[in-house]
């Protein structure tokens, strides 16, 4: 290649690059504003569902939404194969922590409750130290302490185990939330044992599947005497299709365009979304200590998971 067509190729290679950036750079904040959604969706239809059928109708329309799609791509074969590991992992990864969080919105904002699910990245980690042996250097490690003190302060507002006017009790929906955050960050590694090479959107669509059937009963058994409104069966139609479904879809594009180290980092921005969508249509209030913890647990968060490093030498 001469000289003259290697400047020429220069700029186009750089313009290509620069809509690469562009292009995940859009899916990270389309991501964050669908799932910082999923916080206002859940709790309109959990007030009139109750926790667990809201749980149990959210992965069942996810669950619709995507098998189709499965089929249509010739992965039902993969996911026959391996369908009791997606099963099982969608039960871990979707079906308690979605239960967990419809009940903690029985009780604490929408804010709040997207706060502490920016903690996955850090329980992640943890479990990964723990299950996989793969031991936090001292920068990861200064992480988690820092992350867990932020959780502890933000909960400390919220430590009464009385009922409130919604008969829960904050301190039962805190803790709901940091168990969901748990699930998901022995998810995290599970699948990296188990289920890697597999299919993404296979994993999404028989994690759906599994954790349908392991809520049918109990959402069945809970099911409000009184039929929801059209409003409670719109917001879970919104959050089973748009919040799980096609949220699912753009992850995996983000993954692929980004690579994980910057598609995890959409946990930072899904707070900022479901604080304001809280704000603006469910008149939440959001305080200045809220916001304080929230950054406290974001630094945490991204020393603990590598995103953020102090010194040359933590690698």
């Amino acid at each position: 290649m001469s000289a003259q067509s290697s400047d020429a190729a220069a700029p186009a290679a750089m313009a290509a690059a620069q809509a690469s950036s562009k292009s995940w750079v859009s899916d990270l904040i389309l991501l964050a504003a669908i799932w910082g959604s999923s916080f206002l969706f859940m709790r309109i239809g959990t007030v009139e569902f109750g926790a667990l059928p809201t749980a149990g109708v959210r992965v069942a329309i996810a669950a619709a939404f995507l098998l189709p799609i499965v089929w249509l791509r010739g992965l039902l074969p993969v996911l026959r194969k391996n369908w009791k590991r997606i099963f099982f992992i969608g039960l871990l990864n979707s079906g308690i922590p979605f239960a967990c969080f419809a009940f903690a919105l029985l009780s604490i904002s929408t804010g709040l409750s997207a706060i502490l699910n920016a903690t996955v990245p850090m329980f992640g980690a943890l479990v990964a130290w723990v299950w996989l042996k793969d031991k936090p250097n001292a920068s990861r490690l200064l992480g988690l302490l820092i992350g867990f003190a932020g959780v502890a302060l933000l909960a400390w507002d919220k430590a009464t185990f009385k009922p409130d006017a919604s008969g829960v009790a904050p301190g039962w929906a805190v803790l709901a939330c940091l168990l969901a955050c748990l699930c998901y960050g022995i998810s995290a590694s599970y699948t990296k044992r188990f289920l890697s090479g597999l299919p993404p959107l296979v994993t999404a669509a028989g994690s759906q599947i599994g954790a349908t059937l392991g809520l049918a009963l109990p959402a069945l058994w809970l099911w409000p005497a009184r039929m929801p409104g059209g409003a409670a069966w719109l917001a879970l139609l919104a959050v089973g299709v748009l919040c799980t479904g096609l949220a699912y879809i753009v992850f995996f594009r983000l993954i692929a365009n980004a690579g994980p180290q910057r598609a995890l980092s959409v946990t930072f921005l899904v707070p900022v979304f479901a604080v304001l969508y809280g704000v603006l249509f469910l008149g939440e209030s959001v305080t200045p200590w809220m916001l304080l913890c929230a950054g406290v647990i974001v630094c945490g968060t991204a020393l603990s998971t590598g995103l953020l490093r102090l010194g040359r030498g933590n690698k």
